[in-house]
């Protein structure tokens, strides 16, 4: 089970605050739910969760590499 973790929400969810996605880190992990569905956390490593996000910036995510 992950620690109690202090969730952060994103600066690019709505600002109403109805389509909010909130992030959590830890030690080892972080953790990606939508505050709509709070039960459900989307669990990975740093360094899975720093390639993720390379992949998304520069473009390469979803081509034929």
């Amino acid at each position: 089970m992950l620690p109690e973790l202090r969730w952060t929400k994103s600066s690019y969810s709505e600002a109403a605050g109805n389509a909010c996605v909130e992030v959590a880190t830890s030690r080892d992990v972080i953790a990606v739910r939508d505050s709509k569905r709070p039960a459900t956390v989307f669990v990975t490593s740093r360094a899975s969760f720093g390639a993720l996000i390379e992949s998304l910036r520069s473009g390469s995510l979803g081509t034929d590499r």
